[in-house]
């Protein structure tokens, strides 16, 4: 088995922090941890429970998971962090589509729990998927950090530490909207849509375990003020410093302007 290059590795207040040399070698090394936890898990449970993210980070994050093997996937129920609001999930800009090509056909979970983008009454769709991610614990949750350091589709502007609902709608900022079109998911800016459903910061920081991801020097602004400035919800990721079991994955890019770095 492949072994990850990692530079370094440090706490920042509950945070594990680890920096690798390269973003191969930053989605080696989270896979590797994550197919260990899940592999103890199923050991102890029947089954376990994943809220997965999309981007491109998580590409060759997935990627490496699936391939190193070991992980009984017919006994894992998925669900993922948020999706467009009146997006179909034929949709190749959704992330019902991105996970169902990405991770559902590859390895046939036990189950996958969609959000329906496309749903008649979005306010009964966010109950309705609350109400499934409350019936057991969620085992394992996977993060990437936008730009402006939202965590799932929780903004600054709507980010709330004790929001009371699980699952939410939410206006999505322009900055993030440039960046789906930066990205090749929409053909422009009018094509994005505002509004998103996301699973809410409350809910994420229930999961047992949070694994995130945050590669690229595009990162590394976000990532310095969510490690090294106060813990609020201007910046949400930086909640995860009070999570007592959470990971944080860097590239040397992305880990660039950290000090002592």
């Amino acid at each position: 088995m492949l072994v990850s290059n990692l530079l370094k590795s440090q706490s920042v207040d509950h945070l594990s922090v680890n920096v690798y040399s390269s973003e191969f070698e930053l989605a080696l090394g989270a896979a590797q941890i994550v197919r260990e936890y899940l592999m103890n898990i199923l050991d102890q449970q029947t089954e376990a429970r994943i809220l997965l993210a999309t981007g491109n980070t998580q590409i060759q994050f997935l990627d490496a998971l699936i391939a190193l093997g070991g992980v009984d996937w017919s006994r894992l129920v998925l669900f993922h962090l948020d999706e467009y609001l009146g997006i179909k999930a034929e949709n190749t800009a959704s992330f019902c589509y991105y996970l169902r090509e990405r991770v559902e056909k590859k390895v046939k979970p036990k189950q996958f729990h969609y959000i329906k983008g496309d749903a008649t009454e979005p306010l009964t769709e966010c109950d309705r998927y609350a109400n499934l991610l409350k019936t057991q614990p969620i085992d394992l949750c996977f993060l990437g950090i936008g730009q402006n350091g939202h965590i799932a589709f929780n903004e600054p502007s709507v980010a709330n530490f004790n929001d009371p609902h699980w699952v939410k709608l939410v206006k999505l900022e322009e900055s993030t909207q440039q960046i789906q079109v930066k990205q090749g998911y929409f053909p422009n800016l009018d094509a994005v849509p505002q509004y998103a459903y996301t699973v809410t910061i409350p809910t994420i920081l229930s999961s047992k375990k949070i694994i995130c991801l945050a590669s690229g020097i595009n990162k590394a602004g976000i990532v310095k003020t969510a490690l090294e400035e106060e813990i609020t919800v201007s910046y949400p990721v930086s909640i995860l410093r009070r999570h007592q079991n959470a990971h944080l994955f860097l590239d040397a890019h992305s880990a660039s302007l950290l000090q002592n770095r």
